[in-house]
């Protein structure tokens, strides 16, 4: 009994989960399947992570040039420098167990507790998101948006806390997320809306960075405490592992989410300018 409600869940979750993949200037046109060839054999000037590319800036209280990027984002994902930006390409696939990957992958966990799954399985994207190297604040905020509004440091998306129509997450959708937080879309985009814990699990961990150019992190600070300053987006200004000098950057919620054990990655506007992020 408990399969064939298990089944019929799905299906009507995916009427309606994670509609908000059509985002705002990103177009979800995907790839066919997982074997689709990578944009990490583009021919870009820094074709991989330990290429060389021209100077970049070196302030570190709004950047800190190319670095962090370098000594954060895995091998999946294509960096690309100019003097003032950074783009990121990946196929937006997990590096890590999830229940999306389907049976006959050696990545697959079935999902905890028999809970539902939103139909389809993870596919390779074409993601693009070009942000600034050293970013600043906006005079005005823009509010997130539906779709991705950042990459993870192994090139799955980050959404907000949002789905389709535009509506917080709720306890049922939430019942689909797997042990990392995320779960597919339509076009099996494969995405984050709570701490992916194989990335940050309550600590100090880069998570990626929001298509402001900011970067987002664990709930604590380098002193291991949470901190008690951010502001109504998420954010404080303060020193990290990978900006010493300081930066504004933003923290995953403390808040348990309607005591679901996830925590979310942002909610709310973006500090900076959103730069670009296609599929």
């Amino acid at each position: 009994m408990k399969r064939k409600y298990t089944l019929l869940l799905a299906l009507v979750l995916g009427s309606a989960a994670c509609a908000d993949d059509s985002n705002d200037d990103a177009t979800n046109t995907n790839s066919s399947s997982n074997n689709a060839s990578s944009n990490n054999s583009n021919n870009s000037t820094t074709a991989s992570n330990n290429g060389t590319s021209g100077s970049s800036p070196t302030n570190n209280t709004v950047g800190g040039g190319e670095d962090p990027f370098r000594n954060n984002y895995r091998d999946s994902v294509t960096l690309e420098f100019s003097e003032t930006t950074v783009t990121l390409r990946s196929v937006g696939v997990p590096d890590h167990k999830t229940p999306y990957w389907g049976s006959d992958n050696s990545l697959y966990e079935p999902q905890p507790d028999d809970r539902p799954v939103t139909p389809g399985l993870v596919r390779e994207q074409e993601f693009s998101m070009t942000i600034p190297l050293n970013p600043v604040e906006a005079t005005s905020k823009e509010e997130t948006a539906l779709g991705p509004i950042g990459m993870a440091i192994n090139g799955v998306a980050i959404y907000n806390d949002r789905e389709g129509g535009n509506v917080q997450v709720d306890s049922t959708t939430l019942s689909t997320m797997d042990t990392n937080g995320a779960h597919v879309g339509p076009g099996g985009v494969y995405h984050y809306h709570f701490e992916p814990t194989s990335l940050g699990n309550d600590d100090d961990s880069l998570i990626g960075y929001l298509r402001d150019g900011f970067p987002v992190y664990s709930r604590r600070d380098m002193d291991d405490s949470y901190p008690s300053d951010l502001d109504e987006n998420g954010g404080h200004v303060g020193v990290t592992s990978d900006y010493p000098d300081g930066i504004y950057h933003y923290h995953c919620s403390t808040v348990n989410y309607l005591d679901g054990g996830y925590y979310l990655i942002k909610a709310g506007a973006y500090h900076g300018t959103k730069g670009t992020f296609t599929n």
